[in-house]
Order: C-alpha cells, then structure tokens, then sequence
C-alpha cells in the first residue's frame, strides 16, 4: 500500500523543510519538496503541520508479564502510539523478572501480535546470573539493565566482585539505576524514627538524596571508564550528577552517556506539596536547581536522551501512605506534548526535540532503520497540530490505570497520527484494529 503525506512541517536531522513523503508498505520511499504523479490509496494533506521521525522511549515499564492489574503491553502500547511513541525498549522488572533467556524470549512472544508500538525488552542482571547474561543477543536485544539502588521489584546488584565482572566480561550496553543504598537505607530509618510510616512526601528528595544518586552514578561511571564497558546511565536527577558527562564527543562515540526523564525536567520539589505520592519517583523529583541544572546538561549535550520511566501503578497503590507507596507514574501518552510546551516557551528547539527523543535513542542503542526520516528507513511517522489545544482529563487518559501525574494540564499541540512501520496506527482519536508494533533489532555490538 502507498499512503502519500502532503504539505508538511518536515524536522529531522538538525532542519525544518516543508515537503512530502511517499511510504510503500513499511518503509519510507520518497522524501521532496513536492512529489506528484504517485499513485497513492492514502493520501493526508498535512496543510504545515509538523511531521516528526517516531518517538523512541528507551526507558518503559509496561508490566506484563506479572503485574498487569496496572497496565499490559497491549494498553500502554495503545497510549504510547496516541503521544506520539512509535517504538519502546521495557524494563526487566516484570513478574517473574526478566533475568534468564527463557523468560526474556516470553516477553517478546507477548508482545508478537500484541503491541500497537514497536518494542525491545532489556535483559536483567542480579548477583548470580552472569552466565545467562552472556548468552544475550545483541542484534534482537538493545542492553543489559543492571538496578544499582532498590527500586519497584527486587532486582537490586550490590556485589561490587559482581560489577567488576559484568563491566568487564559483557560486552553489550549496561543500563544502570543509580542510587546508592546504603544512604537511601540511612535516611529513610532517619525520617520513619521521625514520622513513623507516613513520612510527609516533600521529605522524599531528601531521603533518595542528591547524595545517593551522585555516588551511585559517579561510582558507575569510574567503573565502566577502568573496564572499557559501554554504560547508560538512566534517569539524572541532580544537577551534580551532570558534571561527570561528557560533551566534546558526538555520541556515536560516546562510551559513558546518560538520560533524562519528562518529570525530573518538568516537576520539582515544591510539587509536592500539590501533588503527593502521584509524583513519588526512584531518583526521586529533586529542587529549583537541580532541574534548571538538568535542562542546561541537556541543551549542552551532556545528557544525550529524553525519556519517561513510564511506570503505572493503580490511583488505590499510590494514595498509601509514604513507606507503602510505590514510586513511579505514567507518562508515555503525554511526553511529547510536555517538550512542545517547552517549545512554545522558548525552552528547546524542535530539531534538539527530535535529536533527543528520536535520533539519539536510535544511535544510542543502534537500532536499525529507525528514529529517522530517511528514504528506506521504516516508516515510523507522527504528525502534530501545533495549533491545537488539549487539557488532559479522565476521559481523556488511555493509561490501564486510569490517572497521571499531569492531570488538568492544557496543552498547546495534539498528535493526530501515528505511523507504526507503514501503518496508520492512530488517527485523530481513533486506533486501527491491527497491532503491527515489531521488535526492533539492533546492529549489535
């Protein structure tokens, strides 16, 4: 099938052009400043909206296997196509976790036919099971993920003789949570001695502090520069933490990079007094400071990658009280409109939207014909009304669960469609019955 994109607002690769684009089947044909004498079955006059490379959201927790009273691959997949996200990389955090190849192969067959998005599932590290991360393959799976401080499961790698030999030995991308536990152990017996359970939530950036973060991220990083391991650093939330990147390198030649999330650059610790428990993440929301410091790393090419850590729970979980809530909240539906309003705000660039959230990832993991508008690239396509206005709204959100974190928040801009390999998986509100979400493969080590 053709399907011919008229009159478009094209940004990709650092320009904003006005042109069309000509898709055949999966895979992107033509790109020019005017294409005719096509013949086309579909044709979407674009009239100057935007036209963007498809979101690539490295860092998703979309709870299936195990955990799918919150969410599933099929519902998270469904809201991550509506905001824009054409491909997602998940996290090993699952029930059972993801930490042998039997159950990594189960994950992918899960999403085989189920997935409205394209999909990868990392492969998880513990303290004893070194053997079966050598056994991963690097073209069907993008990195090892290795949680450095306890988070939402039970994954926690505090061994440092374990580290040493996953740095050294696995050649792949190690993607690391960073928090130090000892000092998260330490504060939180601190603030229960004071408060019981129920710890007042503006306590929480304090508790998994700027301290546990920077010695968790810096140690990480000394050991991958000693091993010569590729690292991934997900989720900075500190403004110290930024000064041990790099920027005078162009990331394809980067071997240490590190990401950013939509709410460590959105919200700060003054929101939680509004918010509570709806905004408890692992990095925790840090200050003022820490965010302002967070978006200069990020201008600065410091921080190389903007994602969400998208990771629902149900509204019943988090409104316990502190010690009992788990941290994190959904966000893949709505990423992409959060940095257009920074956009509009003067705040970034269109093209530097694009090269973080679409480019970078898809360099970063070295995933094949993707993240890019590009003539035999796979046709993973979004286009924005920037003249549009949403407010977000229970009828509105798509999540399993029901509630986000930006709930009442207007937007200035709307996805009106998404393309998933050649598909037109979501147009102006409503979703193709087929899933065509594929896994994506990488070129490998």
């Amino acid at each position: 099938m053709k399907t011919l994109i008229k009159n478009a607002k094209i940004v990709n690769e650092g320009k904003i052009f006005s042109g069309d684009i000509l898709i055949e089947n999966d895979r992107i044909s033509k790109i020019s400043e005017g294409i005719s004498g096509e013949r086309a079955e579909r044709i979407i006059e674009a009239n100057g909206k935007l036209l963007l490379p498809g979101i690539i959201d490295d860092q998703v927790h979309f709870r299936e296997p195990g955990l799918t009273h919150k969410g599933n691959i099929a519902t998270e997949s469904r809201a991550a196509i509506a905001g824009g996200v054409t491909s997602f990389i998940d996290q090993p955090n699952t029930l059972p976790n993801t930490v042998t190849q039997k159950l990594l192969e189960q994950k992918y067959q899960l999403a085989k036919g189920n997935s409205y998005a394209n999909y990868g599932f990392m492969m998880g590290g513990t303290n004893d099971n070194i053997e079966e991360l050598l056994k991963t393959n690097p073209k069907n799976v993008p990195a090892i993920k290795l949680f450095l401080g306890s988070s939402t499961g039970n994954m926690l790698v505090d061994n440092p003789k374990t580290l040493e030999e996953i740095f050294t030995r696995v050649p792949m991308l190690i993607c690391v949570h960073a928090e130090d536990e000892s000092t998260i152990k330490r504060n939180t017996e601190e603030f229960i001695s004071r408060y019981g359970e129920d710890i007042p939530m503006e306590y929480h950036h304090l508790i998994r502090s700027e301290e546990a973060c920077y010695r968790s991220s810096s140690s990480a990083v000394k050991l991958a520069e000693r091993t010569g391991a590729r690292l991934h650093v997900f989720h900075i939330s500190t403004e110290k933490e930024t000064s041990i990147f790099r920027s005078d390198v162009p990331l394809v030649e980067k071997k240490i990079t590190a990401e950013v999330c939509i709410h460590h650059l959105h919200f700060t610790s003054d929101d939680y007094k509004e918010k509570g428990t709806l905004i408890k993440w692992n990095p925790a929301i840090k200050t003022t400071e820490d965010k302002e410091g967070l978006w200069k790393a990020l201008l600065e090419d410091r921080i190389d990658v903007i994602a969400t850590d998208h990771a629902p729970h149900t509204l019943e979980e988090k409104q316990n009280v502190y010690t009992k809530s788990p941290s994190g909240g959904p966000l893949v539906q709505h990423s992409l409109q959060v940095m257009l309003e920074y956009y509009k705000k003067g705040k970034i660039s269109l093209e530097r939207i694009v090269e973080k959230m679409a480019h970078n990832p898809a360099i970063l993991f070295r995933i094949e014909k993707r993240g890019f508008i590009r003539e035999g690239y796979k046709a993973d396509l979004v286009i924005v009304d920037m003249e549009a206005e949403t407010t977000v709204s229970r009828e509105n959100i798509l999540y399993s669960c029901g509630w986000s974190p930006l709930d009442g928040k207007k937007f200035h801009s709307k996805v009106t469609h998404t393309f998933v390999n050649g598909h037109l998986a979501y147009e102006k509100g409503k979703f193709s019955t087929e899933r065509c979400g594929e896994g994506l493969l990488y070129s490998g080590i």
